[in-house]
């Protein structure tokens, strides 16, 4: 390097990303998307489910202080956290199905900073105008107007953060009762700390750094090329059909005006890409495939007499196709072909296995529920009369709507006697939708073969005498054998 060269900078500033407004059919779609999925997010906590006095008449709600989820009709308990599990692996593998399929689908429609961003772009473009407009306010010196403006945006922004930070701890409690005390400063400390960072990373992310969480933040960029392969339909551009390029003095003069592709370099794509990509450069990891540029692009070609498709929803395999055939949308090749292919059926396949295995689940789980804890310090109790005892903490369930009344007995091929801690009676009655702790001790007697051994296998079993289901769990009885 020459003592006049400047060093090269890590990190090259830019300005910030002033998308273009733009009509079509996958704006139109973003926007009914945004809608649906904003207005699910904010209502959701709203709707009322009754589910009798002893509940809470939330249709969505973690309840964390009872250790519950209640979703409409479902309740899921902290022993069915396989349901929550599943339901995970279902997000993933419909992720992987959309990704191979329609590549980042996922990312340019419904991930939630995307339908943040457009939101608050929406109140950019309302308050400060459309792109040009936006670049001068960048671009001027600062005075009255831009402070008025940008104080008006930033109170927007931030009236929109605090409803998303305020939506999400409804989730969490009784969403009328938790707005009452966040307005009167009774709710707890750790509600109005959640609201903070909630609406202090929905302000920075949606309103300043918008692209840079999808190029640098977002790991799933780099590893949706996993997902992806040559049939994978994403946003391209048929340069087969656009280049080379010309403006429109070039199209009618000169020698190659006739040469010229369908591309008139108007950057109309480039000026609603909301990442600020040039798609016509092909794909890149910044592509957040919302579409907007084919309706950009659409809109030029309709306006000089054109076909419409130059940019547009391709797979890789179709250049060759329509370069061979002369054919467009997709080489002639369906597109059913694309979405249908071995990777994707079988990412279907499993995604409807996972939901079939959980609805299954869902239907045939019983309303009762029995957790055995054998107290092992000490491991047995040597009686007076000889006798060998053991004790158990069982952990009832009524996740019925009524109260029952539980009635509690073994089986095992040793003879084994069992009594319950305060009662000589074998039943214990559970209130609905409730939890009880029942210590439990196991006896037997000194010249058995169970307080000899070390080891004998038995099944508790409760039973609700109201409806007479039934369920048990397998522990051990330890005997002097042990020693």
């Amino acid at each position: 390097m020459s003592a006049t060269e400047e060093p090269q900078k890590l990190y090259a500033a830019r300005d910030p990303v002033f998308p273009k407004d733009v009509s079509g059919t996958f704006r139109t779609l973003k926007w009914i998307i945004l809608i649906v999925t904003l207005g699910i997010y904010y209502v959701t906590p709203w709707i009322r489910w009754d589910r009798g006095p002893s509940l809470p008449d939330q249709a969505v709600l973690l309840d964390m202080a009872h250790r519950r989820f209640f979703f409409f009709w479902i309740e899921i308990w902290p022993h069915e956290f396989y349901f929550v599990a599943g339901l995970l692996i279902m997000a993933g593998l419909g992720l992987f199905l959309f990704t191979s399929a329609l590549g980042r689908v996922w990312c340019g429609y419904a991930c939630p900073q995307t339908v943040w961003t457009d939101l608050f772009f929406a109140v950019e473009r309302w308050i400060e105008g459309d792109r040009n407009a936006r670049l001068r306010l960048w671009n001027a010196k600062w005075d009255g107007r831009k402070v008025r403006l940008r104080v008006m945006k930033y109170m927007v922004w931030l009236a929109i953060a605090v409803a998303t930070g305020g939506a999400w701890v409804f989730y969490f409690a009784d969403a009328p009762t938790l707005l009452v005390d966040l307005v009167t400063l009774r709710a707890h400390f750790v509600a109005y700390t959640t609201i903070g960072i909630l609406t202090a990373t929905t302000f920075v992310l949606g309103g300043f750094m918008r692209e840079q969480v999808c190029i640098y933040m977002c790991p799933w960029p780099r590893i949706q090329a996993a997902m992806m392969d040559e049939h994978t339909i994403t946003v391209a551009y048929r340069d087969w059909r656009g280049e080379p390029r010309g403006r429109g003095r070039d199209r009618h003069e000169g020698a190659g005006a006739a040469a010229l592709g369908d591309c008139i370099d108007c950057h109309a794509c480039v000026n609603v890409c909301p990442v600020g990509i040039d798609i016509r450069d092909g794909q890149q990891l910044e592509c957040i495939t919302c579409a907007l540029c084919i309706d950009a692009c659409d809109d030029i070609m309709a306006k000089i007499g054109k076909k419409r498709g130059l940019i547009d929803y391709l797979a890789l395999t179709d250049e060759e196709n329509e370069r061979a055939s002369g054919a467009t949308g997709h080489g002639g090749v369906s597109i059913w072909t694309h979405i249908f292919r071995p990777r994707t059926i079988l990412y279907t396949g499993l995604w409807l296995a996972v939901g079939l295995v959980l609805l299954v689940l869902l239907f045939i789980r019983s309303e009762l529920d029995v957790t055995v804890a054998p107290i092992r310090n000490p491991q047995f109790v040597t009686l007076s009369n000889g006798d060998i005892r053991n004790i158990y903490d069982l952990r009832l369930r009524n996740m019925a709507h009524d109260d029952a009344t539980f009635h509690i007995s073994l089986t095992s091929e040793a003879d084994l006697e069992v009594r319950l801690e305060g009662t000589d009676l074998l039943t214990i009655d559970i209130p609905a939708d409730t939890m009880t702790l029942q210590r439990v001790y196991v006896t037997a007697g000194a010249g058995t073969a169970a307080a000899r051994d070390d080891r004998t296998e038995f099944r508790f079993w409760v039973e609700n005498l109201r409806t007479t289901a039934r369920t048990h769990q397998d522990t051990t009885f330890i005997g002097r054998g042990i020693q």
